[in-house]
C-alpha cells in the first residue's frame, strides 16, 4: 500500500499520552461492559467491573467486535495508507469478511453486510450491500460509530480527510448518512482530544455543520446533557447511542485534584466509563464510544492498571498491541 500522507505530526510527550489512550479507552470500555450487554440500567448500586461474562461468554478483560472492528481499521492505518483510498477500503473490508467468519459476536446490521459480500469482499460491494440493507430496512445500527477512533488518529490536523474517511469506512457496512455523520463528530472530538486536552471538539464539530444538521445535532447534544445515561433510551441506534455516551462523560464530574486524598481529575475517565455501562442495553457499545473519547482527553496514563493488566481480545492482542496500532497510526499519519 502506499500512502498519501507526508508528514507525521509533531506531538508533545502529553499529547503522545492522549493520542495512546484512544485505542485503549474503547477497548476497556468495551470489556467493562461486555459482561452487562442487554441487561437492565444498573443504577441502585449493582457492582460493575471487567468481570467478563454476558450472553457470549467473554473472558475478564475480553474486549468484543467494537475493539476487534477497530483493530482492523487500526491494522491498515497504521501502515500509513490513505484510509479514504479504494486499496484501504477493500483491505478493511477483507479483514472485516475474515473477522466476522468466527467472530463470537457480530452486529445484526453488520452481519447481513458481511456476509452478503463474503464471495466478493470489496470496498464497493460492501457500500452497495450497506446501502441496500439501509434502503430496505431503514435502521441504522451503532455499529460504524463504535470502531471509528482510529480514523482520528490517522487524520489528527486534517479535519477535511478526517471526515471523508470516517464516512467511507461507515459507509462500508452502514448505508445511512446519519450515521457516517456521526463518525465524523465523534473522529473530530477525538482529534481535538488529543490536540487540545479537552471535550470542546464535539460542539466546535457540531458548530461546523450545516445550519439544519448543526441545529439537530446541537438539540441531541443538549438533551443528552439534560438526562442520565440510561434515560436515553433505544441506544443500539447510533445517534441514541452517542447521546448516552456523550450523557455519560458530559454528566459524570471529574474530581477535583487533591493528591493528598488520592483524587485527580484523570478519574473522571474510569467513573464516565462506569456510567456508561450503567446505561444498560448496549452497555459495551456505549462504553466503548466513550471510551475513545475519554482516552483521548485523559491519556493511557489515566487507565486502571488493574484493567491493562488483563486487556485482551481478537486477534490474540494486549494492551501494549493496541498503543502500537495506535501510535503507528499516529506517525503514519500526515499533517
Amino acid at each position: 500500500m502506499t500512502s498519501a500522507k507526508l508528514n507525521a505530526p509533531l506531538l508533545s510527550s502529553v499529547q503522545v499520552d492522549r493520542a495512546a489512550g484512544v485505542l485503549l479507552g474503547l477497548a476497556c470500555g468495551d470489556a467493562l461492559g461486555a459482561g452487562y450487554e442487554f441487561q437492565p440500567a444498573r443504577i441502585h448500586g449493582e457492582p460493575v467491573d471487567m468481570v467478563g461474562g454476558g450472553g457470549f461468554g467473554w473472558a475478564p478483560g475480553e474486549w468484543t467486535d467494537d475493539t476487534s472492528m477497530a483493530v482492523a481499521i487500526a491494522e491498515t492505518s497504521s501502515t500509513g495508507v490513505d484510509l479514504r483510498s479504494s486499496e484501504a477500503l477493500s483491505a478493511i473490508t477483507v479483514r472485516f469478511v475474515n473477522w466476522a467468519k468466527d467472530a463470537p459476536d457480530v452486529g445484526i446490521q453488520t452481519g447481513a453486510v458481511l456476509r452478503s459480500i463474503a464471495g466478493n469482499p470489496t470496498s464497493d460491494a460492501a457500500s452497495a450491500s450497506a446501502r441496500e440493507h439501509f434502503a430496505r430496512t431503514g435502521r441504522t445500527g451503532n455499529g460504524s460509530l463504535m470502531r471509528t477512533a482510529p480514523v482520528a488518529l490517522a487524520y489528527l490536523n486534517d479535519p477535511e480527510a478526517r471526515g471523508q474517511a470516517a464516512r467511507a469506512i461507515s459507509q462500508l457496512t452502514h448505508g445511512d448518512d446519519e450515521a457516517g455523520e456521526a463518525c465524523v463528530l465523534w473522529c473530530d472530538a477525538i482529534a481535538h482530544a488529543v490536540l487540545h486536552g479537552n471535550f470542546e471538539g464535539l460542539r466546535l464539530a457540531v458548530a461546523a455543520l450545516p445550519a439544519d444538521r448543526a441545529q439537530v445535532w446541537s438539540e441531541r447534544l443538549d438533551h443528552a446533557e439534560s438526562v442520565a445515561p440510561h434515560e436515553i433510551p433505544h441506544n443500539g441506534w447510533v445517534v441514541a447511542a452517542l447521546q448516552a455516551a456523550w450523557s455519560a462523560i458530559s454528566r459524570t464530574p471529574a474530581p477535583t485534584g487533591d493528591p493528598t486524598s488520592g483524587h485527580f481529575p484523570a478519574q473522571h475517565l474510569p467513573l464516565a466509563l462506569d456510567a456508561a455501562v450503567r446505561a444498560g442495553d448496549d452497555t459495551d457499545t456505549v462504553a466503548a464510544i466513550a471510551g475513545g473519547l475519554l482516552g483521548a482527553r485523559w491519556g493511557a496514563s489515566a487507565i486502571p492498571k488493574q484493567w491493562l493488566q488483563i486487556l485482551h481480545g481478537w486477534p490474540g492482542l494486549r494492551a501494549s498491541d493496541l498503543i502500537k496500532l495506535g501510535m503507528l497510526t499516529v506517525h503514519a499519519g500526515g499533517q
